[in-house]
């Protein structure tokens, strides 16, 4: 009798460990999908708290400065995922910022504006040929002040592209290279991106493929200068090219155009049709030209060593 009561302790002893095997590694750190799960959960509860404590601030700061048009919901958003960042770094990874390419050092001007050109340059220099093939035609719009609408179109697109760059850049790019190797985890994050933009305007198959282009693109920004910030100038520059100085349709969605604006003119396989510039493969052999000089010009850096060793 004596040993069947050890035997059934021993088999309580051995679900248990199970369990927690499920939940943690063996030097107690929690398993990637389940801080993935955490993550989501926090930015659901930092989004609610902070739409209801920042949103009729940033509302009021908007009215008070003229930019009563301009949605608040990006700048919450971003407000969000840095507070969900932070939180899931410091309390369940207990990790730096450095970790998710957010520290002191990630935000060198240089790294920044290497950022900004690199990704103007992936978009402005197709649409520039979409324009000199007669492909983009430019047409006469409403009146109204360039400068109001660039700085109303900038309020809102410097917050959009931090928070996306938060969402699949930052924490979960961190999570799932550390399970899977840059690889795998900038094509998971990269494929949920493009995914993102299913409900957008003009959404198909070739406009996502392109975006999901876009994410590898973005990443690979990251991959290159371990900077989460010139990845936000680089989707903030592709973005603001399209929108503040052709403007054009940004992900299907047309923004303020006084004065003039560039429209489709040309096959839906080059120009992107409504979804806009960066729907054409242009803007992908753009996108391919940018991944090349970031990835693989120079080869691998001293330091890129592999996901063993980088988490060791």
């Amino acid at each position: 009798m004596g040993g069947c009561s050890d035997h059934g302790l021993e088999n309580h002893s051995s679900r248990q460990l199970n369990a927690r095997d499920l939940v943690f590694t063996r030097n107690g750190a929690v398993r990637a999908p389940w801080r993935v799960v955490i993550f989501a959960g926090v930015v659901v509860v930092s989004y609610l708290v902070c739409a209801g404590v920042f949103g009729p601030l940033i509302a009021s700061a908007f009215r008070l400065t003229g930019l009563a048009g301009v949605s608040t919901e990006p700048l919450v958003s971003a407000i969000a995922l840095l507070i969900a960042t932070w939180l899931c770094l410091t309390a369940i990874d207990k990790r730096p910022m450095s970790d998710v390419w957010l520290d002191a050092n990630a935000a060198r001007p240089a790294l920044v504006l290497m950022g900004f050109v690199i990704g103007a340059l992936a978009i402005g220099l197709p649409i520039i040929a979409l324009i000199g093939t007669g492909w983009l035609r430019e047409m006469a719009s409403a009146s109204g002040s360039w400068w109001g609408a660039t700085i109303r179109v900038s309020v809102l697109l410097i917050p959009a592209a931090l928070s996306e760059e938060l969402m699949f850049r930052g924490y979960l790019l961190s999570v799932l290279r550390g399970s899977w190797g840059w690889p795998w985890a900038i094509a998971a994050t990269s494929i949920c991106f493009g995914l993102l933009h299913l409900a957008n305007p003009g959404a198909n198959v070739g406009s996502l493929s392109m975006v999901t282009l876009a994410g590898f693109f973005l990443a690979s920004v990251v991959y290159r200068t371990r900077s989460l910030y010139a990845a936000w100038a680089a989707h903030f520059a592709w973005n603001w090219v399209m929108a503040a100085i052709f403007h054009a349709s940004v992900s299907g969605l047309p923004l303020e155009s006084p004065g003039y604006r560039y429209v489709d003119a040309g096959p839906d396989w080059a120009t992107g049709g409504q979804w806009g510039p960066e729907g054409g493969i242009p803007a992908a052999l753009g996108m391919a030209a940018g991944i090349a000089l970031l990835v693989f010009r120079r080869g691998k850096r001293t330091g890129d060593v592999n996901t063993t060793q980088e988490n060791a």
